[in-house]
Parts: structure tokens; C-alpha cells; sequence
């Protein structure tokens, strides 16, 4: 009954300040206060007030929320410790790196960096592809 009252003096409130907002000729922002202004009154029509209040003042909604609470702070804990901990589950234990052999060559390289550069190719290769794309396609 009191979130009742409160919402409705609050929609008298909006559509005082909107009607002063009209008079000073400022229409487009006294719509909009209007509008802002008979939202409280709608949601006590609706009920939706009558239902918050129900779930805000009742024990059992905050000892149901307190049990939704603990499960999410077990879940993150377990999840934490399991990725902290070696070999957590689904995974093995680190091993011990192996020292690289100077003659290794980089995962991405395509030729073997030890040796001397490869020349650049001619500037007529470059177009090479070009052509070949072409006469594929018949031009």
C-alpha cells in the first residue's frame, strides 16, 4: 500500500513539473516528463509493484538468494583451484622443457634460417601469377 502511494505522488510530481514545462513553451521535453511521469502508475496498475515488494519483503526470496550466492562462490573456488593446481582435470602435469638445439629452425620458417639469404626473386616473377590466373580464365 505504501509503494502504492509513493509511485502515485510521484506521478503527480512529473506531471506538475510537465505542465509547468508546457507552459514555458518547451512542449517536446514536457512530452517526454509526461511520459517519464506516468511510468510509476502503470507498473502499480500492473501489478508489478505489488510483486516487487512481495519478493523484497519476504525471508525466504533472500535465504533463496543467499543458497543462489554460495553455489556461485563454490563453483568459482572449485573452478579456481582446479586451474591452479598441476595436472588439474583434463590435463596433464607440466614436464620439464628440453633445452633447443642451436641448429633448431623457427616453427614458422619455411627454409632453414642457417644458411645465406635466398636471392629476391626478379620482378618478372611477380606478375607470373598474374598471367597464369588469366590464361586459366581464358584472358
Amino acid at each position: 500500500m505504501l509503494a502504492e502511494t509513493i509511485c502515485s505522488a510521484v506521478s503527480a510530481a512529473g506531471l506538475g513539473i510537465a505542465a509547468v514545462t508546457a507552459y514555458r513553451r518547451r512542449f517536446m521535453a514536457a512530452a517526454r516528463i509526461t511520459a517519464y511521469a506516468l511510468v510509476p502508475v502503470g507498473l502499480v496498475m500492473t501489478g508489478v509493484v505489488e510483486w516487487l515488494t512481495g519478493i523484497v519483503f519476504n525471508p525466504t526470496v533472500w535465504i533463496g538468494f543467499g543458497l543462489l550466492g554460495l553455489a556461485w562462490l563454490i563453483l568459482a573456488t572449485t573452478r579456481a583451484v582446479e586451474r591452479r593446481g598441476p595436472g588439474g582435470a583434463g590435463r596433464p602435469a607440466k614436464k620439464a622443457k628440453a633445452e633447443p638445439s642451436p641448429e633448431a629452425v623457427a616453427p614458422a620458417a619455411s627454409k632453414p634460417s642457417l644458411g645465406a639469404p635466398a636471392p629476391a626473386p626478379a620482378p618478372a616473377d611477380d606478375f607470373s601469377d598474374i598471367e597464369a590466373i588469366l590464361k586459366k580464365h581464358g584472358i
